[in-house]
């Protein structure tokens, strides 16, 4: 798809009779990373969250960002265009209560990306409480508390030129006073509310967190404070306001609490966890979100679970197909994917980070350099998930106990290697079989080939292997 066109004056005076993000009295999503992503930050709407913040984003790569609508998503992409990763992905549904987090350290900068930014969200909120190295070294999160001036200065520049509430994210002080004075600082650049997450750069989840410390500040300033910090005693949806309440603040942000269970932002309680995870594994399906990125929120969702049978099927996928069979919505994905496709959707699959892209390449090298090797071979895409195995009758084995049943020479296996992955070929009664997913090790390679052999012979089911996700295509 072609840029999107910019057309300033309309873009403005939609902004200006859209209806300012009001922060009072609200319950949010804090910005997470990892987490924050579309399919989580809609999920988390639908559960009862009135504002839900983006995962923080580094304003040097959005600002290198193209903006693109995507019709066949109903969404706006910002996209790399070195490589075409999707930075930022966006829909309607969502933008009246969408606050982009950017970190920062730089005002003029802050406000490039902004101006490319307004009209896809409800507010913009720059993170300064981050105590991560990665911001830190950048000067960006919590350094800007060691520098309220330069802090100052990005808020107050980007509230006099933005037609959308700023708002910051910080962390409290050592000392009460301190914490007071800073808040006081930032208040007077026309933030329209402040985020504080109640524990110091240096506390970390396990410590309590300090809500005499937000009360302090509540009293000394009249801009909205947001309470965030105290996921280790948030349980259920009323442990949100207890929390909001024991702080003073005017509203609450929810972190880990909401990552283990969205549903904590639910009036009518906590949802079966399988209910939870099918509801966002659909999400992912309908806006083509990152395998990776899905399998690490389900990963959260199932917390000990992942040492289940299911659980560890559930950790060999790496497909989104793959995840949506555990939970039944196999079919579902792939009538959504291909529907998608008509629609003109390239799907992340094709958008790959450079990482993953430069691996791809020297695989795709090596397939070429073996490829007289693989000449008559037949082929399947089909990955060896051990966790589907409840014994030792692995596909090797059963190949094996195969020909002997029916009289014919054992499988002999040829693995070639490739930057630590493994393919291999199984030759068998005068054919060679393989799959084309490079394996971990040689013997998992040895496994996707013969599995491939048995499913050639008749002896697995198609249907049963798409179901289990050791079939892709």
């Amino acid at each position: 798809s072609s840029p999107v066109p910019v057309a300033p004056v309309a873009a403005s005076r939609r902004m200006k009779e859209r209806q300012r993000l009001d922060y009072r009295n609200k319950l949010i999503l804090a910005p997470m990373v990892r987490v924050g992503t579309l399919p989580m930050r809609l999920l988390a709407l639908e559960m009862g969250a009135d504002i839900v913040y983006t995962e923080e984003l580094v304003d040097l790569k959005l600002l290198k960002s193209i903006r693109r609508l995507n019709p066949a998503l109903g969404t706006v992409d910002f996209v790399d265009p070195s490589d075409g990763t999707i930075i930022f992905r966006t829909c309607s549904q969502e933008t009246s209560r969408l606050v982009l987090q950017m970190g920062t350290s730089d005002a003029q900068r802050a406000l490039a990306v902004a101006r490319l930014l307004e009209r896809d969200i409800a507010g913009l909120d720059i993170n300064m409480g981050c105590p991560k190295e990665f911001s830190i070294k950048g000067g960006m999160g919590a350094a800007l508390l060691g520098d309220p001036d330069k802090a100052a200065d990005i808020l107050h520049t980007l509230c006099s030129n933005l037609d959308i509430p700023v708002t910051c994210k910080i962390r409290i002080l050592p000392d009460v006073g301190a914490t007071v004075r800073l808040v006081e600082k930032l208040a007077g650049t026309g933030i329209a509310a402040i985020g504080i997450h109640a524990r110091t750069r240096d506390e970390r989840p396990q410590h309590r967190p300090h809500p005499d410390v937000l009360r302090a500040v509540a009293e000394a300033v009249s801009i909205p404070i947001i309470a965030n910090g105290g996921s280790r005693d948030m349980h259920q949806h009323e442990d949100l306001r207890r929390f909001q309440a024991e702080c003073g603040a005017d509203s609450v942000m929810v972190a880990r609490a909401a990552q283990l269970n969205v549903s904590i932002f639910r009036a009518q309680g906590l949802l079966p966890i399988d209910e939870l995870i099918e509801k966002y594994l659909r999400l992912c399906v309908d806006y083509d979100n990152a395998p990776h990125n899905a399998k690490y929120c389900v990963q959260s969702i199932l917390r000990e679970l992942q040492e289940t049978p299911r659980g560890k099927r559930f950790l060999q996928c790496q497909t989104l197909q793959q995840i949506c069979e555990i939970w039944h919505l196999g079919d579902y994905c792939r009538r959504k994917q291909k529907e998608l496709q008509t629609l003109g959707n390239s799907g992340r699959a094709k958008v790959e980070p450079p990482e993953a892209m430069a691996k791809r390449r020297k695989l795709e090298a090596a397939a070429n350099a073996i490829a007289d090797e693989y000449s008559g071979v037949i082929c399947r895409n089909m990955p060896f998930l051990r966790s589907t195995y409840a014994n030792n009758h692995l596909p090797k084995t059963q190949l094996y106990v195969h020909a002997g049943r029916t009289g014919k020479s054992p499988p002999g296996y040829v693995t070639q290697q490739c930057d630590k992955l493994f393919r291999a070929i199984c030759s068998y009664d005068g054919q060679r079989f393989s799959s084309s997913f490079w394996e971990k090790n040689k013997k998992q390679a040895e496994q996707g080939a013969a599995l491939v052999a048995l499913l050639h012979l008749g002896q697995l089911e198609e249907e049963a292997l798409r179901e289990n996700g050791s079939l892709i295509n």
